[in-house]
């Protein structure tokens, strides 16, 4: 069958936290990541799908409360709603059920743009657990579009709404809900009268936003500077706001009825608890604790296999290859280079298992709640958290994800402290270096390895905290902030659903990690294999042991930089190659120690533990290797991160005081701390 071209766009809009994402994955069938906090969109998505012939274009696009943009995030929403609205079909706007008084701020600012739109009553059983019953005939009724109900999560009332939008049910409203006031109406009217503009209510957005959401210079340049003076666009806002509330008070009053509730529900039960101001933060750092203690205990199994896998795989690859450059390199260094990282796959699906979890059952709505009160003196809001703590999976979408934090300041300090946070990359050279150094012991049932490894989690929030507070002194900034958000009902997490993403962002991670351990291995093969000539009939000798390569010529010319923390000419390299990439380090000692005939055989973290220098002490000892920990906590993630502080940033001076500040202060520390345990 012969691919169809797209034959209609559409949009799906709403507030934040309301299904959206979910929605646009049934839709797409796209692996889209979704949660339970504010802001987890933080830019337009799209995606397709077929439905009787037809070919329809999705367009996800970040969460708002109003047209009125107060965040990066929120501008992407409103920009695109009004300038492309000649190039999609129509809105489809999800409502939460729990939340419809605030939810139809939006809609009828959207209805009054003239944009055809289609409402979806979404999570209307979590409405009816609490008594509320929503007559969606009245609704359509009163708001003259087409009602659908859903579930979302559980994948219903999907199908319905595909036959509606290919049978086009988007409305668009005859009438305006909002009606301008009598002091703006005659500029209103002027303004409509000398440009080619129809909508009234367009030109009222114009009005009052005091950032771009339209062709606002084309507008002021109707006005006389007596107007433009006088304008006071969150006045505007508020009139509005006040005037929009009162109509739809009077529609709910006729939609919606409530049974009295005589029983205290779960979640509200929970919240006593989960936010309480002391219990809050305890629950929370011993859930931390447990997915730690889980991150070693139950990924040891599936990590022994993998890397029973790859020892196989390298033992046959020498046996069957013939003699030579190819075995070499594919036996001692792809091979080898790979299973170094592929080990460490299960250890960060269980962290991002558990994280998404959290996100999926409602926790993390509570977590920001939490942190605000907390995160307030340090500079940063409840909002921060979020990119704090998605910079555990990435620092790259977590920096990205600052786009719905309002105030300028904040954003930029959480950009610059986000990669403090230990990333899925930083994983596998804490997992393997604790593997080396901490003894495999208990302390009141848990390891103390889940416990080293919760420390550098904790040694890199806090010292992003610490970083966030000396910023805060030096950036100045005008206007305080405040955090505003709901915390949305409990939820049933869907384990097989989250099961699902998870292995599509650890496969993402492996494939992604493996072509640049792939490129590595074959780089640090090649000098390893080859070195300064023996005779002069040799341009290069080849074949050689590995301190007499090239490479360990490189390595060593580094080496004065680096013995005062404790580092050998291969620690050396592995900390440079690793400036592409964090997980880099694991693949490059993997590739290393396989090449190092002076090795003894067995797995590489093996090898690593019973190397030692030639004064017979081990080259992985508590101290140096407590030093590699702190030089990862601190030294600056990866090229990649670079690029997108810079990207979000728009500032190459911050982007280079980053860089050299966490480089600066992992080597310090580093130092430091190697010199006191050596």
């Amino acid at each position: 069958m012969p691919e169809t071209s797209i034959n209609k766009q559409i949009l799906l809009v709403g507030n934040p936290n309301v299904g959206k994402s979910t929605v646009f994955n049934l839709l797409c069938n796209k692996k889209q990541k979704t949660g339970n906090y504010a802001g987890v969109t933080v830019a337009s998505y799209s995606g397709t799908y077929d439905y009787k012939g037809e070919s329809i274009e999705v367009v996800d696009l970040p969460g708002s409360y109003s047209v009125y943009p107060t965040s990066e995030d929120e501008a992407i929403f409103s920009k695109f709603l009004i300038d492309e609205q000649q190039n999609y079909s129509g809105v489809v706007y999800i409502l939460e059920a729990l939340s419809i008084k605030r939810g139809l701020l939006l809609f009828q600012q959207i209805q009054d743009l003239g944009i055809p739109i289609l409402l979806v009553v979404n999570q209307i059983d979590q409405a009816e657990r609490r008594g509320i019953n929503i007559n969606l005939d009245e609704l359509s009724k009163e708001l003259k579009v087409t009602v659908l109900k859903s579930n979302a999560k559980q994948n219903q009332g999907i199908e319905e709404l595909r036959e509606e939008i290919f049978k086009n049910k988007f409305t668009k409203s005859e009438t305006v809900s909002f009606e301008i006031p009598l002091e703006q109406k005659g500029l209103v009217f002027k303004i409509l009268s000398e440009t080619k503009e129809e909508n009234q209510y367009k030109i009222w957005t114009l009005l009052s936003s005091e950032t771009y959401i339209g062709k606002l210079e084309t507008v002021k340049e109707q006005m006389n500077d007596d107007q433009v003076k006088c304008l006071v666009p969150k006045r505007l806002q508020t009139q509005e706001t006040i005037r929009r509330y009162q109509n739809i008070d009077k529609i709910i009053s006729k939609v919606l009825s409530k049974k009295i509730q005589f029983k205290e529900l779960l979640t509200e039960k929970l919240d006593k608890v989960l936010v309480h101001q002391f219990w809050g933060y305890i629950i929370f750092g011993a859930i931390l604790l447990f997915i730690f203690h889980s991150v070693f205990f139950l990924a040891e199994y599936p990590m022994n296999w993998i890397s029973d896998f790859f020892l196989l795989l390298s033992t046959t690859a020498n046996t069957y290859l013939p003699e030579g450059p190819i075995n070499s390199l594919v036996a001692n260094g792809i091979i080898p280079g790979l299973g170094g990282i592929m080990v460490f796959a299960p250890q960060i699906g269980i962290l991002l298992y558990f994280l998404y979890l959290l996100e999926d059952s409602g926790y993390m709505s509570r977590v920001i709640f939490l942190m605000d009160r907390f995160l307030k003196p340090f500079g940063l809001n409840g909002k921060s958290i979020v990119p704090l703590v998605s910079g555990t999976a990435c620092a790259i979408p977590a920096i990205m994800s600052t786009r719905n934090i309002e105030n300028v300041k904040e954003r930029l300090i959480t950009i610059l402290v986000t990669p403090f946070m230990t990333c899925s990359a930083r994983l596998p050279v804490y997992s393997i270096i604790i593997g080396l150094v901490i003894p495999n012991k208990f302390f009141v049932g848990i390891s103390y390895k889940a416990l080293a490894l919760m420390a550098m989690y904790f040694v890199g929030f806090f010292t992003a905290l610490i970083a966030s507070l000396i910023l805060k002194k030096i950036i100045k900034s005008k206007g305080a902030s405040f955090l505003v958000m709901d915390l949305p009902s409990y939820k049933m997490p869907l384990f097989g659903y989250d099961f699902k993403i998870v292995l599509g962002k650890v496969w993402e991670f492996v494939t992604g990690a493996g072509k640049i351990i792939f490129l590595f291995s074959i780089v640090i093969w090649f000098f390893s294999y080859i070195g300064p000539k023996q005779n002069d009939q040799e341009f290069v000798a080849t074949n050689v042991k590995l301190d007499h390569s090239y490479l360990a010529k490189m390595g060593k010319s580094i080496e004065p930089a680096i013995a005062p923390l404790g580092y050998d000419w291969k620690m050396g390299v592995g900390i440079l190659t690793s400036f592409v990439a964090r997980e880099v380090f694991v693949g490059t000692m993997s590739t290393l120690y396989s090449l190092d005939d002076q090795a003894p055989e067995g797995k590489i973290i093996d090898k690593m533990r019973n190397d030692v220098k030639p004064n017979g002490e081990k080259v992985f000892s508590f101290a140096t290797g407590i030093s590699i920990l702190f030089f990862y906590a601190f030294a600056m993630q990866c090229v990649s991160t670079l690029a997108v502080v810079y990207k979000e940033t728009k500032s190459w001076k911050w982007t280079i005081a980053q860089l050299f500040g966490m480089s600066g202060l992992a080597y310090i520390t580093s130092l430091i701390i190697y010199q006191i345990l050596k």
